[in-house]
Parts: structure tokens; sequence; C-alpha cells
């Protein structure tokens, strides 16, 4: 492992591998650094008051912002005006707006401008309180400005045992993981467990990967193989003690063959109290993984710098 930089969070690699973009801060600017030159790029600061939350690349080199037009509170800016945006990579582009209010964050395509996520009461008030649903849609730059068409429901659930999120298209774009976040947890205190899933978008067909409903398993980047993910887990509570959930994690290899049992921890930073590793990604030719340094006391996203491992 090495440190690639001494701020930021919420890595993503370019579709080429060779740059790293990723966020300076929760409700900040978006940067991009040059793994060979290691030099850092500020992609939104021309943006009086930028305040995005995740910058992902799309296939064709440019990027998808995720985020509110501006900073309100926490709560509010990151669930209720929540949305997604359109960046192009040519210096000095502003963001333009896709007209998509959304939760969290966002499965992109690394082969088409294919693009799921997921809506849900917070974002979407006329939703019943416990309701969210998966929608996949494209990116269609045919026209004038940026637009997203196709846009349909792939997936839904109507109550708090299944929160969910889209994560990473795999296996030609046929399939998609998400995480299945369940909000009522006993006993009270824990924030909530979460469950790597699988769609196979063609047949509808949803799988369990994690099999294990009494810790936190929430998928985060895809191998190129399409046979594993790589997963923020909290298996280690049982021995170094703590509670389950989002806080106490660290990042895990899982193989999406259902039963849940090839599972093989990668980090440690755990094993120091008060540290986590989070928000791992992968290269599409399975070299590298970008991941974060993070403290157990923050929210979720939050990271002070990105690291490299080479597998």
């Amino acid at each position: 492992m090495e440190l690639l930089t001494h701020f930021g969070e919420r890595a993503d690699f370019s579709p080429d591998n060779q740059r790293v973009a990723f966020m300076g801060k929760s409700f900040g600017d978006a940067f991009v650094i040059d793994l060979k030159t290691r030099i850092i790029r500020c992609l939104t600061c021309s943006i009086p008051g930028a305040a995005f939350l995740r910058i992902m690349h799309l296939s064709n080199g440019d990027y998808i912002l995720i985020g509110p037009e501006k900073f309100v509170d926490p709560n509010t800016s990151r669930e209720r005006d929540n949305e997604l945006w359109y960046l192009s990579s040519k210096p000095g582009s502003k963001p333009i707006r896709l007209n998509e209010r959304m939760h969290e964050g966002a499965a992109i395509s690394k082969h088409s401008m294919l693009i799921s996520f997921s809506e849900t009461a917070a974002d979407h008030p006329e939703f019943p309180k416990d309701y969210s649903r998966l929608m996949v849609a494209e990116v269609d730059l045919s026209g004038p400005t940026p637009r997203l068409v196709n846009v349909h429901k792939v997936f839904e659930s109507n109550d708090d045992q299944c929160s969910l999120e889209a994560q990473d298209f795999y296996d030609n774009d046929s399939k998609m993981t998400f995480t299945c976040y369940v909000r009522k947890v006993e006993p009270q205190g824990t924030e909530g467990l979460a469950k790597v899933m699988g769609i196979d978008l063609k047949t509808g067909k949803v799988t369990d990967f994690s099999q294990s409903p009494d810790t936190y398993n929430e998928c985060e980047g895809i191998f190129p193989d399409s046979k594993y993910a790589a997963v923020e887990g909290d298996r280690q509570v049982a021995e170094l003690g703590g509670e389950h959930g989002m806080r106490n994690i660290d990042i895990w290899k899982l193989r999406l063959d259902g039963t849940g049992k090839d599972l093989v921890r990668l980090t440690h930073f755990n094993d120091y109290e008060g540290w986590k590793a989070s928000n791992p990604v992968i290269t599409t030719d399975g070299k590298l993984m970008a991941f974060q340094v993070a403290h157990t006391s923050d929210r979720a996203g939050v990271g002070y710098g990105i690291m490299l491992y080479r597998f």
C-alpha cells in the first residue's frame, strides 16, 4: 500500500486506469490526480460554493457529479437535495443538472453510458416513508445538453428492512450489485446493518451474496472478472469487540457465488481504535485498489486521504 493523497475521500478510477478522481471533502470540490505525475487538478474550483459529495467517471472520460446545488445542512443537502450532474472533462466546464434527485451513490458502467441510482422517500418526499427503488438509465449526449433517457425501474423495496443503493454493473452490464440497508436492528444502539446484493437485469432475479444478516456488508468496487466485489465489512468485530455497523469496518473481498463463505480481509485499519478503511474501488485491469483512510466517529464517506493498494 502507499499513500496517494494527504486529503480527500470517495476515489474513482478513470476508464484507462491512469487517474483517480476524488472529493476534497464532503460538500466540497472535486479533484483528479494523475497516477504517473501525481499532479492534482481541481475540477470544480471555478464554481463558487461547490458542495458536491461524489465524483465518478463515465466510460467516455467525462464525469458524473453527485450532490446538492448549494449547501443547506448536512442532512438536507445529503438527502432531500442530492441530485445528479454531468461534467465534461474539458477544462473549465461547468456542471450540468440532469434533473434527477437520487439517494447516496450511483452505479456507472465501465463500458457504456449506462447508469443506475436509487430513489427513496428522503429525496422524493412523495414516496411512502420506507419505499426505495433502483432505477437504470442512459446518459444521452446527442442533443444540445446532456440528459438521462430510457429511465426505468428494475427493483423496489417497500419496507425498512431493505433500503436500496446502487453500486456496480458487472458481467457486461447484464447484472448489478447493490446494497440493502437494514434500518431497524436489535439490540438498540446499532446504526443498522447491510447486505451485499445482486440483480440480474434481464431476469430480475435477486441474490443475497453476503448471507450474513447479523453483520454489516456494504458492496463497493467490483473486480474485473465479475466474480468478486470489494466490501466494507465488520466481521473483525467478533474478535476485536465493538459494535456492528458502518463505523467498525475494514475492506474485504467477497466472492459473488451466493454462499457468503469466501470472504477475505484486505485491510486492517480497524485493528487500531478509532480508525477504519472505506470506499474501495478497483481498476478495470484488477491491479490496483484505491480506498480512503477514515475515522470511526465520522459520518459515512468522510475520509482523510486516498490510499493505493497493489494486488
